[in-house]
């Protein structure tokens, strides 16, 4: 923290990001995924609902398609006026991100939590913790698992061509939280990744691994939505 004409700079502030422009075509419905039924809830629900419960979170940004129908069709009134939604979705979620982060003109060096829509059993718990380890952090970094299960890469003919080693491997999940300025430079420049920690890697940086838990699991196929509503009725 620094003077500025006699003042002090402003303390950075914590805001999440949730790209929800998507529909996955893997789920095989015609409805969006983030739309799904979970639990009595369309699937968005409860990882806005969670983002938003943060006290250390001020605002949550929602990326919808810019012709999005459904979201305005449900009542976010529980979610405290933290919620704001962005109109602005690309093709991509790289290009969500950015088109979000540009929107939201954020300081330079306020935190971004960027999370999945489809990752519907994040906890508070997760949350603290990763906002605790990386606040201070000069990267950022992202929730992850350790590898557990044993790999196998396939040959052209779907057989096992070699087991990979899994030591030191890890399994990315989300939120990963970057500084709002270093991630929209990152994104600018590497528009082809598949998650923000992707971009900030390509800029020969390293992002800090917080370690997580298996039950932050995204939605990907229809056998995951049975799990996933498993999970938040035992919390429940």
């Amino acid at each position: 923290m620094h003077a500025k004409f006699g003042r002090l700079a402003p303390m950075p502030e914590f805001h999440a990001l949730v790209p929800a422009a998507g529909f996955g075509a893997r789920m095989g419905h015609e409805l969006p995924k983030q739309y799904l039924d979970l639990a009595g809830r369309p699937m968005i629900w409860h990882a806005l609902t969670t983002l938003c419960a943060s006290p250390q979170i001020r605002t949550v940004f929602v990326v919808l398609a810019p012709d999005d129908e459904y979201f305005a069709r449900y009542d976010w009134s529980h979610c405290g006026g933290k919620l704001e939604p962005l109109y602005c979705g690309g093709a991509t979620r790289a290009e969500s991100v950015a088109n979000g982060l540009l929107a939201s003109e954020l300081e330079p060096d306020d935190w971004v939590l960027v999370h999945d829509a489809a990752r519907p059993c994040l906890t508070q718990h997760l949350l603290t913790r990763m906002i605790a380890e990386l606040r201070d952090d000069p990267v950022g970094g992202i929730l992850a698992v350790p590898v557990a299960d044993t790999l196998k890469r396939a040959d052209a003919q779907q057989r096992i061509a070699h087991t990979e080693p899994r030591e030191g491997l890890w399994q990315a999940q989300t939120p990963q939280m970057f500084r709002a300025g270093l991630l929209a430079e990152a994104l600018a420049r590497s528009v082809t990744v598949t998650d923000e920690a992707s971009a900030i890697e390509a800029m020969g940086l390293q992002p800090k691994l917080v370690a997580s838990d298996s039950s932050n699991f995204k939605v990907t196929y229809p056998q995951d939505i049975e799990l996933a509503e498993l999970l938040l009725q035992k919390r429940t």
